[in-house]
């Protein structure tokens, strides 16, 4: 019998600093039988390991669709992710995975999406972004509203000019009053804010919104008075999970595994969870 706790091993190939304390992570399998037979679904994630450290669970950030390689993002908080900091093109690192529901892009198709995203909420965003833009024809408006406490805070923001790029797809950038720089060319204020200024059509949309808790908070009446139903506002929670395959308990929410039944929820999904997670 297979151990689901085993790592597969994987060879970093590229790594970026995006903030003081946020890098990405590119790695590909190292066994060419293994990168060819993986396979995952957007919003999945994976649980990724700094061998002698630890491991974390991360959301895979990259699209589906890119075949020769995962990528993660992580901000610096503590032992496994110091060790990840550390790590550079050539050393291997472990992944298990991919593990979770993703995000249902099959029956976004033909309507119009919403994507809100604060701070290191970006990476889970990002994936969902590029798989709807490398499959443009299905998907109407894309409308992205990304803040952050500052400038300096902000990451993957070449990819946010790349996205303004394409057809259809509007990028707003903000953040918080006094974060901005003399240069900034984005708003200033608060996700929910921007969005609200932003003035898009609710009719045949769906949103996925991803941040801290209180921007998520604030961003739901905002919704709610567009007419966006609970059951069309997605989220994706990372956070408690451990093990990633409902063993350990860590995630555990009421009668939810969020490792098994999520990490993805509808906001109407979410209204049947305690309150304190």
């Amino acid at each position: 019998m297979d151990n689901i706790y085993k790592p597969d091993l994987m060879e970093v190939i590229d790594t970026r600093q995006h903030t003081a304390d946020v890098k990405s992570v590119k790695a590909r399998f190292l066994h060419p039988a293994k990168a060819r037979e993986f396979d995952f679904r957007v919003g999945q994630f994976g649980i990724f390991s700094a061998f002698g450290y630890g491991e974390s669970a991360f959301n895979i950030c990259s699209s589906s669709n890119w075949r020769d390689f995962i990528e993660f993002c992580f901000r610096k908080t503590g032992r496994v992710t110091e060790a990840l900091w550390e790590i550079d093109s050539g050393d291997l690192i472990g992944f298990r995975g991919p593990y979770g529901n993703s995000y249902p892009m099959e029956r976004w198709e033909g309507k119009h999406l919403i994507f809100l995203g604060g701070g290191i909420a970006m990476p889970p965003i990002r994936c969902a972004i590029w798989y709807a833009l490398e499959n443009r024809d299905r998907y109407g408006e894309i409308t992205v509203v990304y803040g952050a406490r500052k400038v300096a805070d902000l990451v993957y923001v070449d990819e946010l000019e790349e996205w303004a790029k394409h057809p259809r797809v509007r990028v707003v950038r903000t953040v918080d009053p006094g974060g901005e720089t003399p240069d900034w060319k984005g708003q200033i204020g608060f996700v929910p804010h921007a969005f609200e200024q932003a003035g898009v059509q609710a009719a045949n949309s769906v949103a996925l919104v991803i941040g801290p808790p209180i921007m998520i908070r604030n961003t739901m009446p905002v919704l709610d008075r567009m007419g966006i139903a609970p059951g069309d506002i997605y989220t994706s929670l990372e956070n408690r999970m451990k093990c990633g395959v409902g063993k350990c308990g860590r995630c555990n929410c009421g009668p939810v595994y969020v490792c098994k039944e999520g990490p993805v929820f509808t906001m109407e999904q979410m209204r049947g969870l305690p309150a304190d997670y």
